[in-house]
């Protein structure tokens, strides 16, 4: 195919349009072909946020999502105004990060070279055993992205002056004694309350929503209604086991590796020692006398292991008997090995034994002799080996292959299944999300969803899923993401409105029956009309307990209660229901010493002071957002 594309363009009509477009180059300039459209997503005092920096930050941030959520996050990446917040939320932060660093210029603060050099000297990561790597720094910095060592130093200078802003404010505040003795009465404090709960079920009857009220919530609710964008690939995978499956290994093979590698299949003779131990002390002879008492003493009967606790100086294993658990050889003093190693059968033990620590005197408690497992119980493991490296050594030529022809003959997978003895098949219909395997890749379904493969319907780069398998995907078929025609949706927006509807209804109720209840009148007959019943509750914490959060949280809102006149309100429940609330004594809570919480609050003071400072910095600045640029991103 190239060699037809080169023939072709050494003839008289391709020369003349080859030189035309040069004219035009020529007369037009390069720039004149460069899009003139302004795609940014945003702009921040004049600063403009590309739609490429907004698709960075967004995968790297999906990524990080993916790696902490898993699957969990795939369902919530299948619901589209989940994702829309998630889009508003990464623009939020390029915008910030914006706003600070041109805080960070107009305040003049900088950074020197000679403290960038000396924070990546110390940073940990380009270190080898404590020591910076000059390798290891170029090879982590390219694995991050960052292909030349000055990208990464502009990019560490601008954390660093970020980090000298965001320093000064934190670091100026702190929490008094008297705030957390506070914060602990209040987190103690109980409250006595009475509660009833109003069905808001019981007001649907008779409820009628229209036709317009329909139209207007399907028009105001778009994403609620909206089906994913979806595409159906065609693809061709290489996998190493299928490759591994077709290849045979010959008995020569596996007789010969076996003999070529018999340590792997030699397990070592073991040994477990006790010992007892002399220390020389301040007289080595005497050293030496007490030694050789302890051992006539054992050679007279008595036990090793008492011996050991009683006598030893090593009071670590004494303790155990003077254990020393399993050794290899080289562990121990040369004389040590030397006299364990000499020792034969379980329950030896040796003359004293001379070291640079003492007088020894050593027992084998336990022999495990040297084995070499027998070439009949290791023949198809070795097989599958030899299989699997043949397949590997294939699978990477045989990838090289399926690349050049994927690229050759871009219209197509029949020529690259071919090559590679495969099949083409087709997948079913993929989101972006929750997926099987092997589309439940990021790598595969960015593939599947990019420009080369939906807008100019070429075939995929080759993808590598993992180490063992690789595929190339292209086109079948798309369907773009659509709103739900209003015919399909219409029973369910007609439930949510009723539903609405009738909590609305109960809330008027509930309003009703709180007025009355602060007026002074009794309430109990009208809800139990209403099919609730007040309930008591004595003490109830701010935190814990069986009672509805939302109950509790409204609770602890309320007034304390003074004579002659009555806390109370409603409050919307989860489910759609209304709650009465009623507070009816409050009980100051003990304050308390809890480690680390003068720390904790006035992390929380630091936090909210950079909050509201990036706040202030968003008051004073022009921004200017294209949100569907950036929504229709991905």
């Amino acid at each position: 195919m190239l060699e037809n594309i080169r023939e072709n363009s050494q003839g008289p009509v391709a020369k003349g349009i080859l030189g035309l477009i040069i004219l035009t180059f020529a007369v037009a300039g390069i720039g004149g072909y460069t899009s003139s459209v302004d795609t940014s997503v945003a702009e921040v005092n004049g600063e403009k946020v590309s739609q490429r920096e907004f698709d960075q930050a967004y995968q790297a941030q999906r990524n990080r999502m993916m790696q902490q959520f898993g699957d969990m996050f795939d369902t919530l990446a299948a619901d589209p105004a989940y994702m829309a917040n998630f889009r508003k939320g990464v623009l939020d932060n390029i915008i910030n990060e914006k706003l600070l660093n041109q805080n960070v210029q107009d305040l003049a603060l900088r950074v020197s070279d000679e403290q960038i050099k000396d924070t990546i000297r110390e940073m940990p990561e380009f270190q080898l055993n404590g020591v910076f790597d000059n390798n290891r720094y170029l090879a982590v910095i390219n694995q991050a992205g960052f292909f030349r060592s000055s990208d990464f130093r502009d990019y560490l200078r601008i954390e660093m002056t970020r980090r000298q802003l965001s320093q000064a404010l934190v670091s100026s505040e702190f929490s008094l004694p008297y705030q957390t003795s506070q914060l602990t009465a209040l987190q103690n404090q109980t409250r006595d309350i009475a509660y009833a709960t109003i069905s808001a079920h019981q007001f649907k009857e008779g409820l009628e929503v229209t036709d317009e009220e329909i139209a207007a919530y399907y028009q105001d609710n778009q994403l609620m209604f909206e089906n994913q964008e979806k595409v159906k690939v065609d693809y061709v995978t290489l996998n190493v086991a299928e490759i591994a499956s077709g290849i045979s290994v010959s008995d020569d093979e596996v007789s010969q590796y076996y003999q070529d590698n018999m340590e792997e299949y030699r397990t070592e003779e073991q040994r477990r020692i006790s010992h007892i131990l002399i220390e020389f002390g301040d007289d080595e002879s005497a050293a030496e006398q007490k030694a050789a008492a302890v051992l006539a003493r054992l050679q007279a009967g008595e036990d090793f292991a008492e011996l050991a606790k009683t006598e030893s100086a090593d009071t670590f294993s004494g303790e155990n008997g003077g254990d020393l658990e399993w050794i290899e050889p080289g562990v121990m003093d040369d004389a040590f090995d030397e006299a364990a190693f000499a020792l034969t059968e379980a329950g030896q033990i040796t003359d004293l034994v001379k070291t640079g620590f003492g007088y020894h005197i050593i027992k084998l408690t336990e022999l495990k002799a040297a084995e070499t497992t027998a070439f009949e119980e290791v023949k198809e493991q070795i097989a599958a080996r030899l299989a699997s490296d043949k397949a590997q050594n294939q699978f990477f030529e045989m990838q090289q292959e399926l690349a050049r022809v994927s690229f050759e003959f871009p219209d197509s997978l029949d020529d690259a299944a071919e090559v590679i003895n495969g099949s083409v098949q087709t997948s079913e219909w993929l989101a972006r999300g929750g997926n099987p395997a092997p589309f439940d890749s990021n790598k595969v379904i960015d593939a599947a969803f990019s420009d080369l493969v939906l807008q100019e319907n070429l075939n995929s780069d080759v993808i590598e899923v993992n180490n063992d398998m690789v595929m190339v995907v292209r086109m079948n078929e798309y369907q773009e993401a659509n709103v739900k025609p209003l015919s399909e949706v219409k029973a369910r927006i007609t439930d949510i409105l009723v539903n609405e509807k009738a909590t609305e209804k109960a809330a008027t109720v509930a309003q009703e029956l709180i007025a009355k209840l602060v007026a002074g009148e009794s309430i109990s007959d009208e809800v139990t009309g209403f099919g609730g019943e007040f309930v008591s509750q004595a003490a109830v914490a701010r935190f814990g307990g069986d009672i509805d959060g939302a109950i509790v949280r409204k609770a602890f809102v309320l007034p304390h209660p003074v004579e002659g006149s009555v806390s109370a309100e409603s409050v919307n429940l989860p489910n759609g229901d209304l709650a009465l609330v009623q507070v009816t004594a409050v009980q100051a809570g003990e304050a308390q010493e809890i480690p680390n919480l003068a720390e904790q609050k006035a992390n929380q003071l630091a936090q909210s002071a950079f909050q509201g400072y990036v706040e202030s910095l968003k008051g004073s600045a022009e921004i200017k957002q294209s949100e569907a640029e950036a929504s229709n991103s991905f």
